[in-house]
């Protein structure tokens, strides 16, 4: 698949280089937070926003984990990063995946943010109804991100994503995104793949936490390692920006 090269922004000019790849519910502004912690000197961090996001929110495509994956590594080639690292959070992480199966030569590591395992994530008929009403109800992103963060949350939290899901992101893309990142399974081609990875779940996250990370990417990466984040749900980003950037950090310097 080609990709195309969609709007991102560069922070930092360190040679440490990661392409950073957003979730379900967030175009790249949902890693401001984390931006402010980051050092600037030693990594180079290329946030983009995937089609029907952000400023590509009106970019046509099939919605595809497959394209996601195709349109970062043309962000890559734009940027003229041969080797790089990503970074991906939750849905993203699904697509780094992808990009290490069609680059492996270029994609050093793989950093996943409560990632979407290369399995998917099942669902049963009554959470799949919330899931993919979500594209048009803003109640059902709330219940989402609600349960997702361990209901920890108040009303100002819990609007302010859903508000700004709501504004930057394609209703027709969002529903679509989901039976890709939910529903395909490619499992079988990561096993064993000897890539570096780092895993980072929150200690809040019921759906993707460390006992769905032993149960998939832990045993599909033999050189995979798990970091749980004890005040963090499912948007570490956003709820402990500077400890997943030390943790970021540490893992791309080793």
């Amino acid at each position: 698949m080609t990709g195309r090269v969609l709007p991102y922004d560069v922070e930092g000019s360190g040679p440490r280089r990661a392409l950073v790849l957003h979730n379900w519910f967030g175009d790249r502004t949902s890693f401001a937070p984390l931006r402010e912690h980051l050092d600037r000197d030693t990594g180079s961090y290329a946030f983009l926003d995937c089609r029907g996001y952000g400023e590509a929110m009106d970019a046509d495509g099939a919605y595809t984990m497959e394209e996601v994956a195709a349109d970062a590594l043309a962000v890559a080639d734009d940027l003229g990063w041969e080797e790089f690292s990503v970074v991906g959070h939750s849905m993203g992480a699904k697509a780094a995946q992808l990009m290490l199966l069609d680059a492996p030569g270029r994609v050093r590591s793989i950093v996943g943010i409560s990632p979407v395992s290369a399995a998917g994530f099942p669902l049963d008929a009554e959470t799949w109804e919330l899931f993919a009403g979500a594209a048009e109800s803003a109640a059902n992103r709330r219940a989402i991100i609600d349960n997702t963060t361990g209901g920890r949350y108040g009303d100002a939290w819990l609007s302010g994503l859903v508000d700004r899901s709501l504004r930057r992101s394609s209703a027709t893309a969002f529903r679509a995104y989901l039976d890709s990142w939910s529903r395909t399974d490619f499992h079988e081609r990561v096993r064993d793949n000897p890539a570096p990875v780092l895993l980072v779940v929150g200690a809040h996250d019921p759906a993707l936490g460390a006992e769905a990370m032993e149960a998939t990417w832990l045993r599909w990466y033999p050189n995979a390692r798990l970091t749980v984040l004890p005040d963090a749900g499912h948007y570490a980003p956003e709820e402990t920006p500077k400890d997943l950037a030390d943790a970021i950090e540490a893992f791309l310097a080793a």
